[in-house]
């Protein structure tokens, strides 16, 4: 049985957007590390903000990243 977030099972992740959890994983996989940056890049989660948890998930489990990291922007040093 497939669940949400597994290869061949599509789930729409942001419906603001209709983007699906596979254009999550491809943004994903093209180095875009947190909600903030799919944002910018894709537009996803950047509009009501209902999906941002479900993507926070979503990056944390290709990732391996925390939860609680990958729904913050990284500080930048100067």
């Amino acid at each position: 049985v497939t669940g949400p977030f597994e290869e061949g099972h599509r789930v729409i992740i942001c419906h603001c957007r209709g983007m699906n959890d596979g254009a999550v994983a491809d943004a994903i996989d093209e180095g875009i590390c947190n909600v903030e940056e799919l944002g910018e890049v894709c537009g996803i989660g950047a509009e009501c903000g209902g999906c941002r948890p479900a993507l926070a998930e979503l990056i944390s489990a290709r990732t391996g990243q925390p939860v609680e990291r990958v729904l913050t922007t990284p500080s930048v040093v100067a």
